[in-house]
């Protein structure tokens, strides 16, 4: 893409895991983007809307969670990697490098699925200025369509509870078509997900210490009418635990934005222009 140029970074986290990303900067950049990564996506899946923000006059961090692609650094069945490691330890530290690598810009943030989920377990959360969620909302399966319902059963007591007997980890067979998964951040994903509470009943556990009521940059909430997934429910119920952040949702059909299917993850995919163009709209505003 013309006058859009990449360079790849290595940083650390404060407990001392190495994490690969990707900035990606136009000629002049005026903004920052941090994209954060939906569960089992590796950062190269960004890559297109990524150097889209640039071509607009971004500086754009796109990065891997430990354990995922490039930034997996050891075997996953030993890894002892948590779902909230990815809030707590790696996205302050892309955010930190972000802002080391684009000095002075105004630092926004587009979260896919997961990555909308672990504001409230950073401690630099209040660096970002704003938020554009795709496709977030909880794991609850009882607010998901219920068409999704069989897929969801198999993946979480069929093929995860074998892959892990077998391997040690979530391995990418059998339907899955994500990175493999560290076991624990598999099995509380797994617990989470029967409630609707979802994360919150481990405030006082696992996701302590958590700072939810001091998250207060707006959210701009993208939902797709085709996806099982975050829902209007959903969407809301994962809002609702940023009780201090101002926020909306926005709902599009496939047609509103030209194309046949977005689902979960297709709000991500080449060809979704018109829609980057209105989160471009919200973070650069």
């Amino acid at each position: 893409m013309t006058d859009v140029k990449t360079e790849n970074l290595t940083f650390e986290t404060s407990d001392g895991w190495q994490l690969k990303g990707d900035l990606i900067r136009g000629a002049d950049p005026d903004l920052a983007v941090l994209i954060s990564s939906g569960t089992g996506f590796p950062r190269r899946f960004y890559r297109a809307i990524a150097e889209y923000f640039a071509a607009q006059g971004a500086a754009v961090l796109i990065y891997d969670y430990r354990g995922i692609g490039d930034s997996e650094g050891r075997g996953l069945a030993r890894s002892g990697i948590d779902y909230p490691d990815w809030g707590r330890f790696d996205m302050p530290a892309a955010v930190n490098a972000l802002a080391v690598a684009a000095p002075g810009l105004r630092l926004t943030h587009l979260a896919h699925s997961v990555g909308g989920h672990f504001l409230g377990l950073m401690p630099n959360q209040a660096k970002i200025d704003r938020h554009a969620f795709l496709s977030v909302g909880t794991g609850y399966f009882g607010g998901h369509h219920r068409s999704n319902w069989p897929m969801e059963f198999y993946f979480w007591w069929v093929l995860g509870s074998y892959s892990l007997k077998r391997w040690g980890y979530v391995k990418p067979v059998g339907g899955w078509q994500g990175e493999a998964l560290p076991p624990e951040l598999f099995r509380t994903w797994r617990r989470w997900s029967q409630h609707r509470s979802y994360f919150q009943r481990d405030f006082d556990g696992l996701m302590h210490p958590q700072h939810y009521d001091a998250v207060t940059a707006p959210i701009r909430s993208w939902i797709f009418q085709d996806d099982p997934i975050a829902t209007r429910s959903t969407a809301q119920d994962l809002l609702s635990v940023y009780p201090n952040a101002p926020s909306e949702i926005i709902e599009r059909s496939p047609a509103d934005i030209g194309v046949r299917r977005i689902g979960h993850e297709g709000a991500l995919r080449p060809g979704r222009e018109a829609l980057w163009a209105e989160c471009w709209d919200w973070l650069s505003n």
